[in-house]
């Protein structure tokens, strides 16, 4: 099969589908990979590392595509890509279709085989290609929130950690699943004091055993999350609906009973965003500001640290390229149901059930 990568053109987006590691893979199997010219810089790979691993070097995103039978990328593709997507082609990547209709009317248009990361699903109902980009955002969170609580960011002023004789900043976290938790250690390990919300008992009970005594659990419902929102300086949007947009646990009139300063980092962006202002933004201009909250709703935040991202990304995604590559996307999914789970657009078809219900159509699956 001849695989095609080629270099993210969103916004501030510096991670790359595949590592030269993950290359010389393909090509021992004896498949070709066409590396976009300069594709893996932002990540800390240059063209001889792609070439050393048996990979060509072609100089513009258009041969890329041209010439592949398969495009593995991070981003979904954007506007200027949309006719470069071919009738047949496999994109394997992360596409959140469920928040962006026009994303999704483009890839139906196109005739292509989207395969998303976020949907391939084990049995177990964890989502391994979405796992480690959770985590890095997870933690990356708090970083950022941290940064953004200071005062010159128009923050409330607030150490996280506190220090001797001042109590440590709150923080809010809504959900309990991988960003949650990576969120929760990261602001625990700074000493913050930490609330968690999730529906999920176990999620709960789990977290309740390893997290430290100032991590605090609470059923998540509007009572709850009212109450806080109120007394923390930081809020964290990690909630997840498997391919469908995030519900808005903090609606536009919650803000006004925040205190002036505090921070919200919607994690959950790249699905809508679970707070209603929401608004993705980029990591040039990554924040605004609506009644006095700071919101950071930055749509790639592991773009920002390339090099760990496209490592743990294609620890990850090799297996399932491989498979995709040396069987073909059709006999590949028909063996591997995770894999079968990640179909979400079949030739002009919607796969993925969450889509139809999302934008509400009334459709035939694939």
């Amino acid at each position: 099969m001849i695989i095609g990568v080629p270099k993210e053109i969103k916004n501030n987006e510096s991670r790359v589908g595949m590592t030269p590691a993950g290359v010389f893979e393909l090509v021992k199997n004896n498949h070709t990979v066409y590396v976009q010219t300069t594709a893996g810089e932002g990540s800390g790979f240059c063209d001889d590392d792609y070439i050393e691993a048996g990979a060509a070097i072609l100089n513009s995103i258009e041969e890329v595509y041209t010439l592949s039978d398969m495009i593995i990328k991070v981003k979904e593709p954007i506007e200027e890509e949309y006719n470069l997507v071919q009738k047949g082609q496999v994109i394997f990547t992360y596409f959140h279709f469920a928040s962006s209709e026009k994303l999704t009317r483009a890839m139906i248009n196109s005739g292509a085989i989207c395969i998303a990361y976020e949907t391939v699903e084990d049995e177990d109902g964890s989502l391994p290609l979405l796992t480690p980009m959770s985590e890095v955002a997870g933690r990356m969170a708090i970083q950022q929130g941290a940064k953004y609580l200071e005062k010159p960011a128009k923050g409330r002023g607030v150490l996280l950690g506190g220090v001797p004789g001042v109590a440590p900043g709150k923080v809010l976290v809504l959900g309990a699943g991988i960003v949650g938790t990576q969120a929760a250690k990261m602001a625990a390990g700074l000493g913050a004091h930490v609330t968690i919300l999730d529906i999920n008992m176990k999620r709960l009970r789990y977290i309740n055993d390893v997290m430290p005594s100032h991590v605090v659990t609470e059923f998540s419902n509007e009572f709850n999350i009212r109450k806080h929102i109120k007394t923390h300086d930081l809020i964290i949007g990690g909630v997840l609906l498997k391919g469908a947009k995030a519900p808005n646990l903090i609606t536009r009139d919650m803000l006004k009973s925040m205190r002036p300063g505090t921070v919200i980092v919607d994690v959950a962006v790249d699905q809508g965003g679970c707070v209603e202002t929401t608004i993705p933004t980029t990591h040039e201009d990554p924040i605004y500001i609506i009644d006095d909250v700071v919101h950071y709703s930055v749509a790639n935040m592991p773009g920002a640290v390339p090099y760990t991202s496209t490592m743990a990304l294609t620890n990850v995604t090799l297996p399932y390229v491989l498979a995709l590559a040396n069987k073909g996307w059709y006999k590949a999914c028909e063996e591997d149901l995770a894999l079968h789970r990640g179909l979400n657009i079949i030739e002009g078809e919607v796969a993925y059930q969450e889509i139809i219900e999302t934008f509400k159509w009334d459709a035939v699956l694939a």
